[in-house]
């Protein structure tokens, strides 16, 4: 347990949105499972405080973060976002917000820190998308550049589906690397430019992945040299999940998170989890992935 990385979570992440397939019990399982596996300590589990609008407004236009203030989105911009709005969303999505930037706050003080929550990368600035109200790791980034903690980042997502807020966001950005690791014929529809996509073909099973995953992750962190990376360790690759269609493995995806570690930490580059997304047939397979990319920040904060 004293190996373990700061780790960040609220229980207000769990919102009741009804009958969905989007897992808001999930952070809760999370956190249980590895308590009482004795993974993790939950006095040393630090709760955030919800992010000012000032910085919400880093990264969305005043208009947008007015409307979800008020609770005035329209039927079409809830449809959009494909869960139903509630203040209570709202509040969750402003906390998981406060919570991803201080996760990149205590990554950078001990190398590696883990939000259980977090990853909501289809937020652009004027809209929310896909489950994804808000972009807190766009505005984490953010946060952090405003506050001169970082010059350069990079956002490593390995979620099912394209970081497309993400890549729309930091477009015209150098300082801010965007990698998506994605099965392309999957949602979104249009996929704005990242950094570097990498769109996979259906079905790419593990040997594939974790190939191409070792092979540019190194390159990127060669040219860009960020002073921190943002990782999106999605559940999703999976391949019993109902929301993807690639055909990765329980292992695949363990070594995948080791993949990620041991390469930022080799490039000595402080790296800030975010869980995203993941949406298993069976509940149990979505939280042992998440579990898993936990235990290996463990392993990899005592590596």
């Amino acid at each position: 347990m004293d190996a373990a990385p700061p780790i960040v979570h609220h229980p207000a992440y769990e919102v009741d949105i009804g009958p969905h397939v989007f897992p808001t019990a999930k952070y809760r399982l999370v956190r249980a499972r590895l308590v009482d596996e004795g993974t993790l300590d939950p006095a040393a589990i630090v709760e955030p405080t919800p992010i000012h609008d000032d910085d919400v407004r880093l990264v969305h236009t005043p208009t947008y973060v007015k409307k979800i203030r008020a609770g005035l989105l329209s039927i079409p911009e809830q449809l959009v976002l494909e869960v139903p709005f509630s203040p209570a969303l709202r509040d969750a999505m402003w906390l998981c917000a406060g919570g991803t930037t201080l996760t990149g706050r205590l990554a950078l003080e001990a190398g590696i820190a883990v939000h259980l929550g977090g990853g909501y990368h289809h937020a652009f600035p004027d809209h929310g998308e896909g489950f994804c109200l808000i972009n807190d790791v766009a505005i984490a980034i953010r946060c952090l550049q405003r506050n001169h903690a970082v010059k350069r980042a990079m956002v490593v997502d390995c979620d099912v589906h394209h970081g497309n807020g993400t890549a729309a966001i930091f477009r015209s950005d150098a300082t801010v690397f965007t990698f998506s690791m994605h099965q392309e014929r999957n949602y979104p529809a249009t996929k704005p430019t990242s950094d570097l996509d990498l769109g996979l073909d259906d079905g790419v099973e593990d040997a594939t992945y974790l190939e191409l995953l070792a092979h540019h992750l190194p390159e990127i962190l060669a040219r860009h040299h960020p002073d921190i990376a943002f990782y999106l360790a999605g559940a999703d690759p999976y391949r019993e999940d109902q929301l993807g269609g690639l055909g990765l493995t329980m292992q695949g995806l363990a070594r995948r998170d080791d993949v990620v570690f041991a390469t930022l930490r080799e490039a000595g580059v402080a790296v800030a989890v975010t869980l995203a997304g993941g949406y298993a047939r069976q509940q149990e397979d979505t939280v042992e992935i998440h579990c898993n990319t936990v235990r290996a920040a463990v392993a990899a904060r005592g590596a």
